[in-house]
């Protein structure tokens, strides 16, 4: 068959990532001729990509979204031409692959008896969520980023009619609702047949979108050859709402451990353009790792050829044993680097580690300023760059919370999930070893006690001061305030050190951060903290939560405790309904209550001392903050169908 293929693509920066530039190089064995249309900006080195690999490439403005860019590249060659294909292929950057080569679908399909066919179709919704579908509810549909179109379809007068017609698509739910998913029903009715090259017809009793929530499954059962870019970074509202959040994870297992697929492809696309937040959750980027067991032969040969090493900062001389108890957890092939501030304390802290088995000791005496974060970026930064792996903790006490416990739970968290024993530690290797995009593992977020905040208010007050600090260090990484970053609150967590390239770059000195009694947030230190991982990001590798699996099991638990609770609260008043619902109609009940929104917003004025902040939130906010109180209190307004 004689084909041409036209090909929509848009990207915010112009950018033309390998995954494109594959995916094109596969299609182009197997279209006479290919048009690029690219929707927008192109970069020289992108048009030079594209040049290589297509007859004709167009950049026109960003109007319409990829249908627009679609009807401009038959505009471009005429009805007449056109009609002179046996096919007429467009396909536009939304998806990555191929797993199998295209030949064998175009192969395939040739066989069928067809005026239009794609390669997955979504099937019908009983409503329409656009609300703009001329059908008022979704039919069964081909999708659109890829598409077939036969010879007397694209002759025929009522093809040619549609495309002419189309109306003047501004947002995406107008590309959806007045085009894609309208498309295929309006054709059918006028008597044309389409078929969609994989049969998902098994799975139609499952998910209206097979391609979306069961992407492996297409893959290893069905030849698809595709994927969507979106699984790895879709609004994880959307997961939850279909399945129980497997669908990414899966895929890229699969594909890693059986295709040729080269996914550093989808590395370098993911981490240039997304939030972190999302593809850490999409992806399940969660590692749990094996207290009991691991490969210490195969590991201890590894370490042979590249070295590790360990970071301690020490202050409190009262918890060196603690950190000692830590420290062995380290093969004995490390390299362990102690900060502290004061030669006495380095007496004390060289005769406590005496006994540590380690490759090499050395304590270093550093200026008492910028604590944790001056140890690492200034403290080690001459020796730092000669290890492949590395693992920074410190001592850790929370004075101005009460109970003591609290603080020390707290510290207690951070150790079990990085240095737990040796183990965890050789596991933790393993797991940089067999994932080379890995830059840095951390544990989870404190969420005990007073901690309990910081689940949802990762900024805290740092968000401005983060913002600022990545503009200096120049990085362009997605910043947003609704999403937080992947980060160790608490600075304890393990390194590719080569990943921190461009934060060493800055060439720090003590000078640079704020001297003692520091600031209990709202610092450069904690600036710098919720910037690890966006630089990891931004040097090209992904961040990730690391929990042993003996402190898993507790997580799990308060997790569930939390969650549990809030739902009994709201069963209460007769409130049961999907989770997304919940947060729906909360929204919209604490949203109605300015005055404790401008209550919350005016502390930072009228509370200069932390103490009177904590008192004032715990005795004066808090009790009508709660969703128990807002319930009860709005309860007649918000739920008129409330429990009697």
């Amino acid at each position: 068959m004689k084909r041409l293929g036209i090909y929509s693509f848009y990207e915010q920066d112009g950018i033309v990532d390998s995954y494109v530039t594959f995916f094109l190089n596969d299609l182009k064995e197997n279209v006479d001729e290919l048009a690029i249309i690219c929707n927008g900006k192109l970069t020289a080195e992108g048009r030079k990509a594209f040049e290589e690999i297509a007859s004709v490439v167009v950049v026109r403005e960003n109007q319409g979204f990829d249908i627009a860019g679609y009807l401009y590249g038959m505009k471009l060659y005429g009805w007449e031409r056109l009609s002179s294909y046996d096919e007429v292929v467009l396909a536009n950057n939304t998806m990555m692959g191929p797993i199998y080569p295209f030949s064998e679908m175009f192969a395939e399909m040739a066989q069928r008896k067809l005026d239009f066919w794609g390669i997955t179709r979504h099937y019908k919704i009983e409503f329409d969520p656009f609300q703009n579908n001329p059908y008022g509810y979704i039919p069964e549909h081909l999708q659109s980023y890829f598409m077939v179109f036969r010879k007397n379809f694209v002759a025929s007068y009522e093809f040619q009619e549609y495309w002419d017609s189309l109306p003047e698509l501004k947002t995406y739910e107008d590309a959806v609702g007045k085009h894609e998913t309208y498309f295929t029903k309006y054709f059918e009715e006028k008597g044309y047949v389409w078929d969609s090259y994989v049969d998902t017809s098994d799975m139609e009793y499952l998910t209206n979108y097979p391609l979306m929530n069961y992407p492996k499954v297409l893959i290893e059962k069905k030849k698809c050859p595709i994927f969507k870019r979106r699984t790895f970074f879709q609004p994880y509202e959307f997961v939850t709402q279909n399945t129980t959040g497997q669908a990414a994870c899966e895929l890229y297992d699969y594909l890693v451990a059986h295709t040729n697929y080269d996914v550093n492809m989808i590395w370098d696309n993911i981490l240039r353009t997304c939030n972190q937040a999302d593809f850490v959750k999409n992806l399940q980027l969660n590692y749990t790792l094996s207290t009991s067991n691991c490969h210490r032969e195969q590991l201890d040969a590894v370490l042979m050829q590249k070295k590790i090493a360990l970071i301690m900062h020490l202050y409190f001389p009262d918890l060196l044993e603690e950190s000692l108890h830590y420290a062995m957890a380290m093969p004995e092939s490390a390299d362990v680097y102690i900060t502290t501030n004061t030669e006495e304390k380095k007496l004390q802290i060289e005769k406590v580690f005496s006994s540590l088995k380690c490759h090499h000791l050395e304590v270093r005496v550093i200026e008492n300023r910028g604590r944790d974060v001056s140890s690492i970026l200034v403290g080690v930064k001459d020796v730092i760059s000669q290890y492949e792996y590395a693992c920074f903790v410190h001592d850790k006490k929370t004075a101005q919370i009460s109970p003591g416990s609290v603080g020390e739970s707290f510290a207690y968290k951070l150790f079990e999930n990085t240095l737990h024993n040796q183990n965890f530690v050789y596991n933790v290797i393993e797991t940089f070893e067999k994932n080379p995009r890995l830059g840095i593992l951390s544990p989870p977020e404190p969420n005990h006690a007073h901690y309990y905040p910081i689940l949802g208010c990762e900024w805290g007050g740092n968000y401005e001061i983060t913002v600022e600090t990545a503009k200096k260090l120049g990085l362009k990484g997605k910043i947003e305030k609704d999403k937080p970053p992947v980060a160790p609150y608490g600075t304890f967590f393990w390194f590719r050190p080569a990943a921190f390239h461009r934060l060493y770059a800055q060439n720090w000195d003590y000078s640079d951060f704020p001297k003692e009694p520091n600031g209990i947030d709202g610092t450069l230190l904690h600036a710098i903290e919720r910037l690890y991982s966006i630089v990891v990001q931004e040097e090209g590798y992904y961040p990730a939560v690391l929990m042993s699996d003996t402190f898993a099991r507790i997580e799990y638990t308060n997790l569930r405790w939390y969650l549990r609770e809030y739902n009994c609260t709201l069963a209460k008043y007769g409130w049961e309904n999907l989770q997304y619902k919940m947060i729906e109609t909360v929204n919209g009940m604490l949203g109605e209550n300015a005055s404790l929104k401008a209550q919350v917003e005016n502390l930072k004025k009228e509370k200069q001392n932390y103490a009177d902040y904590v008192k004032y939130l715990e005795e004066e906010v808090a009790p009508k903050a709660s969703l128990s109180y807002q319930l009860k209190h709005s309860i007649g307004k918000f739920l008129p169908f409330h429990k009697k």
